[in-house]
């Protein structure tokens, strides 16, 4: 008896368990952005995250872009507005905890940005497994996009 309940016990954490790495699907893009600058502990973005939020704008143009998405933190949230408004697009909240898997999904041959904290960002490279540094500084964009095979090219960029 208990061999059988060990068996089920370890059938049930496997049926739990991921499926295996998270990848892009081919023909998507995933833009990575951090928030906008904020001051010291403060929640909201100071005067230069504002501009930076606005010059993200500016940053993204000429790319198409099906959906943006945010944790719910109001500086992401602020962060993400005026591209919001620029784009006609909602901002998508997801959670901010292991928000691989749920990015790779909504950018299943779309085109879709996600700002970021810094923990998060971290988590989304590594668990992506891509080469070098995650885009973690203020004003870092790091677009990422899988070709018709799944290759991966990242593109960097600075705005703000």
């Amino acid at each position: 008896m208990h061999r059988r309940s060990f068996l089920l016990g370890a059938m049930a954490l496997a049926a739990c368990a991921p499926a295996g790495p998270v990848r892009l699907a081919p023909n998507s893009t995933l833009i990575l952005t951090r928030h906008g600058d904020r001051s010291g502990a403060e929640s909201l973005l100071n005067e230069r995250g504002e501009a930076r939020a606005r010059a993200l704008v500016a940053a993204l143009e000429g790319l198409p872009l099906d959906a943006i998405l945010s944790p719910g933190l109001q500086r992401n949230l602020d962060t993400a507005a005026p591209l919001s408004a620029a784009r006609g697009l909602p901002v998508q909240r997801i959670p901010q905890e292991a928000p691989t898997a749920a990015l790779a999904r909504a950018a299943r041959g779309r085109n879709v940005i996600w700002v970021g904290n810094k923990g998060n960002l971290r988590e989304i490279w590594e668990t992506l497994a891509l080469p070098s540094a995650p885009p973690l500084e203020y004003g870092d964009l790091a677009i990422i996009r899988s070709d018709a095979v799944g290759r991966i090219e990242i593109e960097r960029r600075r705005y703000g």
